[in-house]
């Protein structure tokens, strides 16, 4: 295939579902639009060794193997930079809900809609505390459906390594994710209902009411901050200091989101006096509402059970603007 314009209009067409592969191997969504664009570049050079390109199934698995090469190197980039281990669930990012419908794998005309288990933050977190091949292993095998055989090929192993790196990566799996995962169907129209009582209680700064939209088990994350905040009561001292009392950081407007197939909210901030955000951004006070944070919501029993709270710096992946 000697023809650029031919070339870009075949790989094209699968461009959003390896973007969602490398996201669910590096966790991060910037990461991912990188990954895929190397994919490209890479696929481009070695297309003359590509074994039957106008096969759609071959071409397919084609780029997957080049896509998990490229994540797999990037995964190595950061290790040699000192991100390893657990440490790389600092690199979890949001993934919009906007890019998630697929077209169809086998060039249909119908979507393929990624399935939440998949995608939450859960999931994605989880995952990130496997080794990189057991990681790539899972994902081929138990997300994206694909054989041992094909598996262990794509990887350049025996298929008898790639069973034993799934076996083991299974077990960290259930280790890491939530017991109920299992009950994770797509947000349903109460869980629309409760964002928007949170929306409410957020703009009104209503602390009483956020908290008792909360589980006694609930628990704050702040990637890439090494922040977790453990349990309701731990959750209401922190958000206290921001929303009640003298050093309350100002006045709210929240704008609903979904991500991950999760309810989200994208949080702006009017302050009452100059103030530096967690990124050292500083806002003042004035007519405008800053970008501050995005909350990812995840329910279990009509409560929230975890709080994912992004910096503002994933406003413009997302389409969000910078001010209100």
């Amino acid at each position: 295939m000697d023809d650029e314009g031919q070339y870009t209009a075949l790989v094209e067409r699968h461009r959003r579902e390896l973007q969602v592969h490398c996201y669910r191997m590096l966790g991060s969504f910037d990461e991912s639009q990188d990954a895929v664009q190397e994919t490209f570049l890479r696929a481009w050079r070695s297309r003359a060794t590509a074994r039957d390109e106008e096969d759609g199934g071959h071409r397919r698995a084609w780029l997957y193997r080049i896509a998990t090469t490229t994540c797999l190197d990037m995964i190595g980039k950061r290790r040699a930079g000192g991100a390893g281990g657990t440490a790389e669930v600092a690199w979890l990012q949001p993934y919009p809900d906007a890019l998630l419908d697929l077209p169809d794998p086998g060039d249909g005309p119908d979507a393929v809609t990624v399935a939440r288990e998949t995608i939450e933050l859960a999931f994605l977190a989880a995952v990130q505390h496997l080794p990189p091949r057991q990681r790539a292993v899972l994902l081929l095998r138990d997300v994206l459906g694909w054989r041992a055989a094909e598996t262990a090929h794509l990887l350049d192993v025996s298929v008898a390594a790639a069973n034993s790196a799934l076996q083991r990566a299974r077990a960290t799996m259930r280790e890491q994710l939530p017991e109920r995962r299992a009950e994770w169907p797509a947000p349903s129209d109460d869980e629309r209902a409760l964002l928007k009582r949170w929306i409410d209680a957020s703009e009104r700064s209503d602390l009483d009411t956020l908290v008792a939209l909360l589980a006694e088990h609930a628990r704050q994350t702040m990637p890439p901050l090494p922040v977790v905040n453990e349990g309701r009561d731990t959750i209401s001292e922190t958000w206290s200091d921001v929303l009640t009392g003298p050093e309350a950081w100002g006045e709210w407007r929240c704008v609903p989101v979904e991500v991950n197939r999760q309810i989200a909210l994208a949080c702006y901030l009017r302050p009452t006096r100059e103030r530096e955000l967690v990124d050292g951004v500083r806002v003042v006070p004035g007519p405008h509402f800053d970008a501050c944070a995005l909350d990812v919501l995840r329910v279990e029993d009509g409560l929230v059970t975890e709080v994912t709270t992004f910096g503002r710096e994933v406003f413009a992946s997302l389409g969000l603007p910078a001010r209100l």
